[in-house]
């Protein structure tokens, strides 16, 4: 239950990924999708 909040914040950087690989904009793209990785280093 205390790494809830972690996979909210993980999926949700990942969706943020996916809308800016949509509208091919590659630099946010890869801002939240290293976001999420860091999230997911730091959590697990």
């Amino acid at each position: 239950m205390k790494q809830l909040f972690p996979v909210i914040l993980i999926i949700l950087d990942l969706a943020a990924a996916a809308v800016y690989v949509c509208h091919g904009d590659w630099r946010k793209t890869i801002y939240w999708f290293a976001a999420a990785v860091l999230t997911t280093t730091v959590t697990f």
